[in-house]
């Protein structure tokens, strides 16, 4: 099993900044892809962005050039930050991790998802 904890989330102006963080913990995992997503109220999850165990990255379109997200793989974290927020991006946002589990010789491998930040964005 991997637990996953969010951190950062809140309540700031339009134009401002938020640092998000996702740290994952457990026993014989390794992570490899991880990843945030959103969901506003009435609407469906969303990707935001994700970022694999070798550093590549993709986003959504809408947050190109706004959003960054990095992962330190020493601490199973993962960060992103939010520039230049609009009201839109009003949503919980969701850490997910992609993971393997070895317990002796067998391994599977399954999805994770922390409990939720809520940015709010004011206008």
């Amino acid at each position: 099993q991997v637990q996953l904890v969010e951190s950062g989330g809140g309540l700031v102006q339009a134009g401002g900044s938020l640092r998000l963080s996702c740290e994952a913990s457990g026993r014989s995992f390794s992570i490899n892809v991880m990843g945030w997503y959103r969901q506003a109220p009435g609407k469906q999850r969303e990707l935001v962005a994700d970022i694999s165990s070798g550093g590549s990255t993709n986003y959504a379109d809408f947050v190109k050039g706004r959003f960054t997200i990095s992962r330190d793989n020493a601490k199973n974290t993962v960060y992103l930050q939010l520039n230049s927020l609009k009201p839109e991006d009003t949503a919980v946002y969701y850490c997910k991790a992609e993971a393997k589990i070895t317990s002796g010789i067998r391994w599977y491998r399954s999805d994770y998802w922390g409990q939720g930040t809520q940015v709010t964005v004011s206008s």
